[in-house]
């Protein structure tokens, strides 16, 4: 029946935790919010998701029961078993690698100080690793022994807690927070289908999946048509119990006519658009693999396999002829920053620190923001500009400032380290790397900087510049 709401079902255990959560100036509104849940519907309470084995390490003696505090993809793999084996394998339960990336050296050194206030890290634990995910650790005292308070609660460290990073390093040793999309204590699988909701991380400067997804066609219908989205359906299919728009969830994770829902989001992505030098997804995988000699496993999706099952979700909306040539327009476009700037940067880059002409130290160096900027925001933003039909974020906020970074900033430091490097010991190195940029300034992409651009094709650009002014002109 439409608006019908069913009584929670509460048994003794969860009984027992609301009367006390009640009270409660946070637990009155926890316990609201559960018994609006799904959960509540079907019986799942506190203990279902809190009790604990004794043996956990994170577990303690709670008004009779023991619990933890934490629920982790492991507690709720009991019933979704099938959902956090997905996950597990994707992506996503690997962001919490970050810790010793560029990007986190930023946050660790640059930003911040890992000792600063008895490494607290609070540049990492407040901006990386909320999305990310933290490494949790217990409080522990001089004895290396656990600590609990007054009330017999055991102790966090808020170093690494509260954290819902997608990717977080569990005490129990899985990864991952299930909580990162399904906030709690609602469980709302109208939320999680929703753009906002990917959006808590999928956005800014170097990566703006949301914003992008906002200014396209998809985004558009969206809020344009929510009331139409169906969202609290089950299943929730795309052509049967909605046709208004697609979401993030409708692309990359939701299910078609033709294929089950996955909580493996890399399983519908065929090019990789975070690194320097976009790769197709598994290619570099799978050319290890034949050079060792050994067999791809069981399952393993190539990118051709992972792009017939994001153009399945595409076609449920558009004609094949409408996939095929959005496709070839994407691949162009990678291929372009690729073969353009991000090839050529970063080979010129490598042979920079290995000749030795830049410090240990990263971020110590004006030619390394550069080239940082070159390809982790600009360059991102060109690539996933085009993969979600964004294109002002294709032209404006990628292309155009990929080659304003490239030509006006990358070029000149490179030179300027050449010029310098000559006359302070290392001249052969510094005409090595001279040479390497002169092939790519005089290559076909590169020779209009230098003058050098093909006759026909300065005829063809006053013959446009030509007609533009005409078409345009008062006189």
């Amino acid at each position: 029946m439409p608006g019908y709401k069913p009584d929670p079902i509460v048994d003794k255990g969860t009984e027992h935790c609301m009367k006390c959560h009640s009270a409660m100036s946070n637990g009155e509104v926890i316990v609201a919010q559960w018994k609006n849940s799904k959960h509540a519907e079907v019986g799942v309470g506190c203990l279902e998701c809190h009790g604990a084995p004794s043996d956990d390490v994170d577990a303690f003696e709670h008004e009779g029961y023991t619990i933890a505090t934490i629920v982790t993809p492991g507690d709720c793999g009991k019933c979704h078993e099938r959902e956090v084996t997905e996950f597990t394998g994707s992506h996503h339960a690997d962001a919490g690698m970050i810790m010793g990336s560029l990007d986190n050296v930023l946050a660790e050194v640059v930003e911040g100080h890992t000792t600063f206030n008895n490494g607290a890290n609070p540049a990492a634990a407040s901006g990386c690793w909320q999305c990310h995910g933290s490494r949790i650790q217990l409080l522990q005292d001089e004895n290396g022994s656990k600590i609990l308070n007054d009330a017999g609660i055991l102790q966090l460290d808020p170093k690494t807690w509260p954290n819902t990073g997608i990717g977080r390093i569990n005490l129990d040793g899985t990864k991952g927070s299930c909580s990162a999309c399904h906030n709690r204590h609602h469980f709302s699988v109208a939320q999680v289908r929703q753009p906002e909701n990917c959006g808590k991380c999928h956005m800014g400067p170097d990566h703006p999946q949301l914003e992008i997804y906002n200014e396209s066609k998809h985004g558009i219908n969206y809020r344009a048509h929510r009331e139409k989205m169906n969202l609290e359906a089950q299943p929730w299919v795309v052509g049967i119990d909605y046709s208004a728009a697609p979401t993030c969830a409708t692309c990359h994770m939701s299910a078609t006519p033709d294929q089950q829902v996955s909580h493996e989001v890399g399983n519908r992505i065929s090019w990789t658009l975070r690194p320097a030098v976009s790769e197709k997804i598994d290619a570099a995988l799978m050319a290890k693999l034949e050079k060792q000699g050994k067999e791809i496993p069981e399952g393993f999706l190539t990118w051709e396999d992972r792009r017939k099952k994001m153009q399945n979700v595409c076609l449920q909306c558009h004609t094949r002829k409408y996939v095929e040539s959005f496709y070839y327009q994407y691949d162009n476009e990678v291929e372009l920053y690729n073969e353009k700037f991000g090839k050529p940067a970063t080979a010129l880059m490598k042979q920079i620190k290995s000749a030795g002409l830049l410090t240990a130290a990263d971020f110590d160096e004006k030619i390394e923001w550069t080239y940082f900027y070159l390809w982790h925001h600009e360059g991102r933003r060109a690539r996933m500009g085009a993969s979600m039909m964004g294109p002002d974020y294709t032209q404006w906020h990628g292309n155009f400032e990929v080659a304003d970074r490239f030509y006006m900033e990358f070029v000149p430091e490179v030179k300027e380290l050449i010029e310098h490097w000559k006359s302070h010991g290392k001249s052969s190195d510094a005409r090595s790397i001279e040479a390497s940029l002169n092939n790519i300034l005089n290559s076909e992409l590169h020779q209009w900087f230098l003058g050098k651009m093909d006759p026909e094709e300065v005829r063809k650009r006053k013959e446009a510049a030509e007609e533009f002014r005409q078409r345009y002109s008062s006189d």
